[in-house]
């Protein structure tokens, strides 16, 4: 009964939406001859719209690839789309400076299609995404997310392409996840239904209605090889087999930022290489595909339609100049097209200006990598909260590993490395704790698994921590005094709750000092270098 309630609640929710699709006309198809459509997908651009300092990837690159393609398309009589699987914001400084601006503009020059919102299109207000969807041009789909005040969906929910006679269906899910990873504060007012419960009553809706050729979910969720998801919400694999076969043709997902290859026999395709083949993954008759990340590749499906029923004749990974471990392009080079170059050009170099200048020095490698953040202490997270420490006048601090995003290399440190380290903007605040109170906030960020975003990491405190609870509290080697009040340094976005923390900013001593975590580390820099690493160990 639970479910039925859930499902019903959901058809009303869509029922009543305000969301048009772009199709004009509702009437189903009629011929019975095969037609052909190329999908061109990419996901989790994060920023990359500049090619790196390999020549890799970047959209100008991208443009003469997907050009090309095109032309081959036409010439095969295939109508062509171009989807994205989301994360368009958050990696690189000289786009985060700038909003991704010029990768919004820079997608609506190379003509996508349609695309779903990720979790990193709340890295900052909601004001900032209505400027990105217009900016983009294009639809830019979920589903899933709702707004609590009118009960619908929050964006729009799904587009319907004509193309050469063929009616291609979209619908934009979005991973539950967001609810505890994004910025709270971005997305108060907005929850996150689950994708399956949304999809189905939806599908049919669209069916009805427009009597789709195809059926594509472009989603924001994760592909999990047999749904091994794990601590991650439920992804690709998870919605497929939930789902009636023949709800869904083709998931075009983003995430789990992996080229989603398998063998014959439906296991993780380990051998897989740039310009090898790949065969995408099916469940429950659902394609599932998925092109690494930052533009490195465009994945190309190409379908046959005949009768309602869609087959898939090739499918690809194609490299956007990846280069070997000996620095030879495995595929010829791509030119850059002229067009797109100019276009962004302006943007690179407004945001290099940005950041020009060293800032400081540190005298080793600064570890902050994804397997060193969220599985043990880090001396790049005690570097990082000495300084907010410094900034707060704090006895101790904390901040959760997965808002380390890079590591700093040895030698002078430029303001562009911060913002690596420190992409979203979080401000610095802190809270003063009476010591019982401490006690139990300890117990519970303390006990965050690996492999997690939340997993705690802490300078300036020590603790014994055990399956009953917290012990042997030492705050700057000294031990727990039940009578003071200690000062903790922490950032907004775990303060608010963001990767599942104990809600701090509602607290009568909770203080937002609204310098942000970059700011706050390279003035450290300034003040404190060289650096010396065997400090921070």
């Amino acid at each position: 009964m639970r479910v039925l309630s859930t499902l019903f609640i959901s058809l009303a929710l869509i029922s009543c939406s305000q969301v048009a699709p772009l199709a004009e006309s509702n009437a189903p198809s009629t011929t019975t001859e095969s037609r052909y459509l190329t999908v061109l997908h990419t996901n989790d651009n994060h920023g990359r719209f500049w090619a790196n300092e390999q020549g890799e990837y970047g959209m100008a690159a991208r443009q003469t690839l997907l050009k090309r393609l095109r032309q081959e398309a036409s010439a095969a009589g295939h109508a062509v789309i171009l989807l994205s699987g989301g994360d368009i914001n958050t990696g690189i400084p000289e786009s985060d400076l700038q909003f991704a601006e010029p990768d919004f503009k820079g997608m609506a020059k190379l003509g996508y299609d349609a695309m779903a919102l990720g979790n990193h299109e709340f890295d900052n207000p909601t004001s900032v995404l209505a400027k990105q969807i217009a900016w983009a041009q294009f639809p830019i789909l979920s589903a899933n997310i709702i707004d609590n005040n009118t009960q619908k969906p929050a964006y729009q929910a799904y587009t319907v392409i004509e193309k050469q006679g063929l009616k291609i269906a979209v619908i934009g899910l979005t991973t539950t996840d967001t609810a505890k990873i994004a910025n709270p504060d971005y997305i108060a007012g907005l929850s996150f239904q689950e994708p399956a419960l949304v999809t189905l009553p939806l599908a049919k809706q669209i069916k009805q209605q427009y009597a789709p050729d195809i059926t594509i979910a472009v989603t924001h969720m994760g592909h999990y090889h047999n749904a091994a998801h794990g601590i991650n919400a439920p992804g690709d694999v998870t919605l497929a087999r939930a789902l009636p076969k023949g709800t869904l043709d083709v998931i075009i997902g983003g995430h789990s930022q992996e080229p989603v290859c398998v063998t014959d026999n439906g296991a993780e395709d380990t051998e897989f290489s740039p310009g090898k083949a790949c065969k995408p993954d099916n469940q429950n008759g659902t394609w599932i595909m998925q092109a690494h990340e930052w533009g490195k590749y465009v994945g190309k499906a190409e379908f046959k339609i005949t009768n309602g029923k869609v087959e898939l004749l090739s499918y690809a990974l194609l490299p956007v100049n990846l280069k070997n471990k000996s620095g030879q392009y495995v595929q010829d080079h791509i030119l850059p097209d002229p067009d797109m170059l100019a276009f962004l050009t302006p943007y690179q170099e407004n945001g290099a200006k940005q950041l020009e200048g060293a800032v400081g020095q540190v005298s080793g490698f600064f570890d902050g990598e994804r397997s060193t953040v969220r599985f043990q202490q880090s001396p790049l997270a005690n570097l990082i909260i000495s300084a907010q420490m410094a900034a707060t006048k704090a006895d101790f601090g904390v901040i959760s590993g997965g808002g380390i995003r890079a590591s700093i290399a040895a030698g002078e440190v430029s303001y562009k490395d911060i913002l690596k380290v420190h992409p979203f903007k979080n401000r610095i605040t802190y809270v003063d704790w009476p010591a019982q109170e401490l006690l139990a906030y300890l117990d519970i960020v303390t006990r965050y698994p690996p492999d997690s975003g939340a997993f705690l990491q802490y300078h300036g405190i020590e603790f014994d921590i055990s399956t009953d609870k917290i012990s042997n509290v030492k705050i700057q080697g000294q031990p727990l005094d039940m009578t003071k009040t200690y000062r903790m340094s922490i950032n907004s976005y775990n303060a608010s709750g963001g990767d599942g923390y104990p809600t701090l900013n509602k607290r009568a001593d909770y203080v937002d000092t609204s310098r942000t975590d970059a700011e706050v580390l390279k003035e450290y820099l300034q003040q404190h270098s060289p650096i010396q690493l065997d400090a921070y160990l």
